[in-house]
C-alpha cells in the first residue's frame, strides 16, 4: 500500500485478519502504518525507484492516498505490476477537471463547473450560474484545503488571481444550496462484483469531517437506493477495483450531486470497523486481491464515528489516562487510535459507538461527540466530573 498513513495502517489489521501481509510505502518509520507492519519500504510516492521497491514480489499495489503520479503508475502497470485501482480510474480521483468532464459525460448529477484560464473567467461564469461560486484547486486538495467559497466576485478574483500567480491550476463550480452532505460508499472487485454500503450523513466543520452518522437519518428509501445505484455505476463505469466513496450533496430541492470521489478507504466508511457486518478495510483487500465480497448489512440501527481532532493545546493528561476515564464513563466507545503526535485540527483517531434502536440516533451521536472532544480534549463536554459524580 502506497502511503503510511491511517487508512494503511487500519487495512494492515484487516490483512491480518485474511492471513495476507501488508507491505507499506511510508515517508517515515514513524508514520502509523510503519509503526504496526514489518514490512516497510521507506521512500516518496514520487519516485519510481521506491515504488518498484514496495510492488516487488506483492500480489497487488494498492494505496491509502492519490497522490502518485499517473506516469508512474503506468510504467508500474508495463512492467507487470497490479495497480488496483488501475492508474485510468485513479485519475478521476487525482484530478477535479477529469472528474468533472468524466461525469459530466456520463451524466452523473454535478454541479455547474468550468476550467479557468484567467481572472476573466470568474465574471463570465458567475453571471452564468447566477449565484455565488466555489474555487477549488484541479489537484491536491482535501479536509478542506485548496477549497474556497468565494463571499462576492471580487473574492472569487482575487482567489483565481492567486493560485494562477502561483502556477496551481483550478477550476470553478457553482456553490450548491444543500441540505446536508451524505456519502456513498462502495466496494468493486476485478472480476465486476459491486457491494454498497447503506448511505451515510457527513457532517463538515471547517472543511474537516467531524462526525458521521449510519445511515443518514431521515433520507428516503427511493433517495438512498439512488445514491447506491449511483456509487456503483460509477465505480463500474470507471473501472474501479477496491473501494470508492462518493461525496454527495443533498440540495434543498430534495436531489443529489456528487461533489468528490476518493478510491481507496475513506473516513466517511470508518464506522463499518464496528458497525457493519464487513469493515471497509477488509473489503477493499478482499476486492484488490479479487476475493468474492463481504456482506455489507449494518449490525445495528445506528452507528456514530465521531473523529478525535487535535485539541488547540494538546491536554496535560496522557492520551493513556483520557481513555481510563472514556472507558470508564461510556465502555460502549470502541476507539481507534492512529499512533500520530497531537497538533491542532488533526485527526489523530476516531470513536464508533453502535446505537440499538433506531431512536437512538441523537442519543449515539452526543454520546461519540462527547467521546471524542475528551480524547482530543480532556475535558468534558457537560462539564461532568468523574472523581466526584456517577454517571
Amino acid at each position: 500500500m502506497v502511503g503510511g498513513g491511517q487508512l494503511a495502517r487500519m487495512t494492515h489489521q484487516a490483512a491480518i485478519a485474511l492471513g495476507q501481509s501488508l507491505r507499506v510505502l511510508a515517508v517515515s518509520p514513524d508514520d502509523p502504518a510503519a509503526q504496526v507492519t514489518p514490512d516497510v519500504v521507506i521512500g516518496a510516492h514520487t519516485d519510481l525507484e521506491a515504488l518498484r521497491r514496495a510492488a516487488a514480489g506483492a500480489s497487488a499495489l494498492t494505496f491509502d492516498h492519490e497522490h502518485v503520479p499517473t506516469e508512474l503508475l503506468d510504467t508500474l502497470v508495463a512492467e507487470g505490476v497490479t495497480v488496483a485501482p488501475p492508474p485510468e480510474a485513479l485519475v478521476h480521483a487525482q484530478d477535479k477537471l477529469v472528474m468533472r468532464r468524466k461525469l459530466a459525460d456520463l451524466g452523473a448529477p454535478i454541479p455547474r463547473f468550468t476550467a479557468v484560464s484567467g481572472v476573466d473567467d470568474v465574471d463570465a461564469f458567475a453571471a452564468a450560474v447566477g449565484g455565488p461560486v466555489v474555487i477549488k484547486t484541479v489537484r491536491g486538495g482535501y479536509d478542506g484545503r485548496g477549497v474556497v467559497l468565494a463571499r462576492d466576485r471580487a473574492h472569487a478574483r482575487e482567489a483565481v488571481a492567486g493560485y494562477l500567480a502561483d502556477g496551481v491550476p483550478v477550476l470553478l463550480e457553482e456553490r450548491v444550496s444543500m441540505r446536508r452532505e451524505l456519502a456513498a460508499l462502495v466496494a468493486r472487485s476485478p472480476f465486476g462484483q459491486g457491494a454498497a454500503w447503506p448511505i451515510v450523513e457527513t457532517v463538515q466543520r471547517d472543511g474537516i469531517c467531524v462526525t458521521v452518522v449510519a445511515p443518514a437519518p431521515g433520507l428516503s428509501e427511493d433517495l438512498a437506493a439512488e445514491a447506491e445505484q449511483l456509487g456503483l455505476r460509477l465505480a463500474g463505469e470507471l473501472g474501479v477495483v477496491g473501494v470508492l466513496a462518493v461525496e454527495l450533496f443533498e440540495t434543498t430541492d430534495g436531489t443529489l450531486l456528487v461533489n468528490e470521489l476518493a478510491m481507496r478507504p475513506h473516513n466517511s466508511g470508518h464506522w463499518t470497523m464496528d458497525g457493519a457486518v464487513t469493515s471497509q478495510f477488509e473489503q477493499h483487500v478482499r476486492a484488490v486481491l479479487d476475493y468474492p465480497l463481504g456482506d455489507t448489512r449494518p449490525i445495528a440501527p445506528v452507528t456514530v464515528m465521531a473523529n478525535v481532532l487535535g485539541a488547540p493545546a494538546a491536554p496535560a493528561m496522557s492520551v493513556d489516562e483520557r481513555l481510563h476515564h472514556l472507558f470508564g464513563r461510556i465502555p460502549e466507545a470502541k476507539v481507534h487510535l492512529y499512533g500520530k503526535a497531537e497538533r491542532p485540527g488533526r485527526k489523530v483517531g476516531h470513536v464508533n459507538i453502535v446505537g440499538v434502536a433506531p431512536g437512538d440516533v441523537d442519543r449515539v451521536r452526543e454520546r461519540a461527540e462527547r467521546a471524542a472532544h475528551w480524547l482530543s480534549h480532556a475535558e468534558w463536554t457537560d462539564g461532568w466530573d468523574g472523581h466526584s459524580a456517577n454517571d
